[in-house]
């Protein structure tokens, strides 16, 4: 480098005194095209960055109204994903497919939230034998965003008691499991025996009042089983499973409670501090 510089200098001087420049010119125009020049690492192709780094893989994404996002995860080690959906309080309205080859869908589902903040989805997608990419879709209204997560480590898992309570369900037929108001949360575990999974969750406060209804296909219950968390705040919770397969295709299902609020007393108090006849003068 000092080679490099000395003969520049050497090269800018002789120049000066053909052009008829003085010495002290030269050396003085020789230093400030040093100091503009770039160092050596970017000289030997080195890219300053531009921008910090790209964001986390795990941080929610917000996804307008009538736009589609995807995760793909290309390593086979990723054989399970949880996928969080939720909003600001307005309603949710998404599809999510898995997406596993060329025009492959063996999974996928129609998932809808009267209030997104209140009651966030969160379902467990398989996803065996990657590469796998899962694909969201708001299908509401633009003025409707939804905050998506899909997060490939510290999965829920079923319970004990959520794998012992599966109860079978003929093609067809439905099953209600209604909860106590101290039930913050409950589990939800659908599979069948190797046959396709078609079903339809519900989740009702009151006579006929969905909260969050998600309708669900899935080519094999036995390889890709499916598993969510309900949130249930308030009274009146009441967890509706239909098979809508035919009758040949029977599946299990098994719902318990997730969290349980042991703080809060839901004692009925019958007409309060009640004064008959009021004050009464003798």
């Amino acid at each position: 480098m000092f080679k490099f510089v000395a003969l520049s200098s050497l090269v800018a001087h002789n120049a000066a005194f053909m052009m008829g420049a003085s010495p002290k010119m030269a050396a003085s125009n020789v230093k400030m095209q040093m100091d503009t020049m770039a160092p050596v690492g970017q000289m030997a192709g080195a890219v300053a960055p531009t921008r910090r780094g790209p964001p986390s893989p795990d941080a929610p994404i917000l996804v307008q109204g009538g736009s589609l996002r995807t995760w793909s995860y290309r390593s086979p080690a990723v054989e399970q994903v949880q996928v969080v959906l939720s909003t600001e309080g307005r309603p949710l309205d998404a599809d999510i497919e898995l997406w596993h080859g060329p025009d492959n869908t063996p999974c996928k589902m129609r998932v809808y939230v009267e209030n997104g903040k209140i009651r966030p989805f969160s379902a467990v997608v398989e996803t065996p034998r990657g590469p796998n990419t899962v694909a969201i879709r708001n299908i509401g209204q633009i003025e409707f965003p939804i905050a998506c997560d899909v997060l490939a480590e510290s999965i829920d898992q079923p319970s004990p008691d959520c794998l012992a309570s599966s109860a079978t369900i003929q093609g067809g037929a439905l099953r209600t499991y209604p909860f106590d108001p101290r039930v913050d949360s409950v589990e939800v575990l659908l599979k069948t025996d190797g046959r396709p999974l078609n079903a339809r969750i519900e989740l009702l406060q009151g006579p006929n009042n969905n909260k969050q209804v998600v309708e669900l296909y899935t080519e094999d219950g036995m390889d890709r089983p499916f598993f969510c968390v309900l949130e249930t705040p308030g009274s009146g919770n009441v967890v509706r499973i239909v098979n809508t397969a035919p009758v040949e295709f029977p599946m299990t299902a098994g719902v318990v409670a997730h969290s349980i609020n042991e703080n809060m007393d839901y004692g009925a108090v019958l007409g309060g501090d009640v004064v008959i006849g009021g004050d009464v003068a003798f």
